[in-house]
């Protein structure tokens, strides 16, 4: 049998962490959370997940500066890091992108098209 790919989904709020997990447990992923980016960083390393979902505005550790760690640790500089963030302004996504991110997703979710793109990032990252 495949194996499931693994997601870290890296989220202060108790809601959006609920959503994100409810609408990728349907599809089969084995999935790890974490509240904040210091957190996050944490389990990636120890975890080293297929694809994180990153937060951009949490505390202890926003997304940007947990992304920026990640990116410089070998371990994990490879996992592709996806933005999840609120905002659609252009200087938000160019700040993700800047900081590492592979990519990003606004929010709230899509949960229609949600597993759709969380599959492409997925997909980038195998080939």
């Amino acid at each position: 049998m495949e194996r499931q790919p693994t997601i870290l989904i890296v989220e202060d709020s108790p809601l959006n962490r609920k959503l994100v997990e409810t609408v990728l447990k349907q599809h089969g992923y084995r999935l790890l959370v974490a509240e904040d980016g210091q957190a996050g960083v944490e389990v990636a390393l120890r975890e080293r997940p297929d694809l994180i979902l990153m937060d951009v505005m949490m505390p202890v550790m926003n997304g940007y500066d947990a992304t920026r760690r990640l990116k410089d640790h070998r371990e994990t500089t490879r996992i592709p890091i996806v933005a999840l963030t609120a905002s659609a302004m252009p200087y938000e996504r160019d700040q993700a992108l800047n900081a590492g991110c592979d990519g990003y997703i606004s929010k709230p979710i899509d949960t229609r098209a949600f597993p759709g793109q969380v599959k492409q990032f997925l997909n980038r990252a195998g080939e």
